[in-house]
């Protein structure tokens, strides 16, 4: 069984979106990453970020795609942070990553928009 670590709900304002207007005004999303792994002995250790997977690190991965280059689709945000996560964590055994747009410009009111990918080893 492996164990799981959940980032959830990590907030960016950024200048992704569709419409033209949605990259100069930008939007509200959020991210969540969880990552399952084996990461007992990094708790009994109780000392070294190398054996576990490091959140910080998993935010920073996230924070660089939100604040990069404009994108259209919530798909390529998702899969870019991701791909990104899972190259730096071979301890990662399975990921999840969901981006949320929150209020996404359609007609009738949403909370949000999501997009889930996960990759295995």
């Amino acid at each position: 069984m492996l164990d799981r670590i959940t980032i959830k709900s990590l907030k960016f304002h950024a200048k992704h979106g569709h419409n033209e207007q949605e990259r100069i005004d930008g939007n509200t999303f959020e991210v969540d990453v969880v990552a399952y792994g084996a990461f007992r002995e990094a708790a009994a250790k109780d000392n070294n970020l190398q054996e576990t997977f490091n959140y910080q690190k998993a935010e920073e991965a996230s924070s660089r795609v939100m604040f990069g280059p404009s994108r259209k689709l919530i798909e390529t945000l998702c899969s870019e942070i991701g791909d990104q996560i899972f190259a730096d964590y071979p301890i990662v055994q399975q990921l999840s990553v969901s981006v949320r747009k929150l209020s996404p410009p359609i007609e009738t009111e949403a909370a949000y928009a999501e997009i889930t990918m996960q990759w295995n080893r």
